[in-house]
């Protein structure tokens, strides 16, 4: 059992790290390419490398169970816009060198899938859980009056993510097939699109720079190696701990934010912040709890 939990511990962190770590550092070094096309190599290679690994789990005969049904067609239809608008967010938000923006996203979207999942599935919520969704209104409210303005990046990775978590709650599949057909869903539009921007002229990834192309390609893996290595903590240490782990996540995007690429906070984003980790620190002690 305790080996379980190291393993699972270990999988969950080494996610986190990879996508608040690894993941920033690669998608800024990549940002030679716009952040559409971006969104382009990363839907059509996670699906080229999800067909991969759905054939050799053999995993077909859940794909196809999922995908027969219309509902479930429609609805990964749905989600999968909504991962495509998290993606084009969050690498716009790298590449400009606005991570605190997008960590801001990634602390608040749990308590707002808490808050989605009370109003529309009526999920059971207690004092803690209703605290912690008032500290993020306060401190979103608080961005907004000061600065006159929405908090665009953050609200938008997060409200994209938990309308995403919650519509998936309605569909009983595991996430590497949701993933695989979300991404085959809209590898069609990504390559209509990237077909556009070859004619303009606005495309990196060419047979004529090769080099710069095997750079694109990892984009699919830089998706999906923390993915696997979430689902495999999940699995081992549960929901609760797993929850928690992913606050890793936006703390070394807000570090590498502020330290790596200097950026701006102000007194007024600090307080901002400081709201935002209260709220965190009471929601964590609800999945305590768990």
């Amino acid at each position: 059992m305790k080996k379980n939990y190291l393993i699972g511990s270990i999988s969950t962190i080494s996610a986190s790290l990879l996508w608040g770590v690894v993941g920033v550092f690669y998608f800024k070094f990549v940002s030679f390419a716009n952040p559409i096309e971006l969104v382009i190599h990363r839907t059509v290679w996670t699906a080229f490398l999800l067909i991969i690994t759905t054939t050799f789990y053999s995993k077909w005969d859940q794909f196809f169970s999922i995908i027969k049904i219309g509902r479930n067609a429609i609805l990964l239809f749905i989600t999968g816009c909504l991962v495509a608008i998290n993606w084009l967010t969050w690498i716009y938000a790298v590449a400009t060198e606005r991570l605190l923006d997008s960590s801001f996203g990634y602390y608040i979207y749990p308590i707002l899938s808490v808050f989605f999942g009370i109003v529309f599935l009526k999920e059971k919520y207690n004092k803690n859980k209703i605290i912690s969704i008032i500290l993020v209104f306060i401190s979103t409210s608080y961005l907004m009056i000061y600065y006159k303005t929405l908090p665009w990046i953050g609200l938008t990775v997060a409200v994209s993510f938990s309308i995403y978590s919650l519509i998936r709650k309605k569909i009983n599949v595991s996430t590497d097939i949701g993933l695989l057909i979300e991404t085959l869903f809209l590898t069609p539009l990504a390559i209509i699109t990237f077909l556009y921007l070859n004619k303009k002229g606005l495309n990196v990834f060419s047979i004529n720079e090769p080099l710069l192309s095997f750079y694109l390609f990892w984009a699919g893996l830089m998706t999906l190696a923390p993915l696997f290595l979430y689902i495999k903590g999940f699995e081992l240490i549960g929901i609760g701990p797993a929850s928690m782990m992913f606050f890793i996540t936006p703390t070394a995007q807000f570090i590498i934010g502020v330290l790596y690429f200097g950026e701006f906070l102000d007194i007024h984003k600090v307080i901002s912040f400081i709201i935002i980790w209260i709220a965190v620190i009471v929601y964590l002690n609800e999945l305590r709890k768990e």
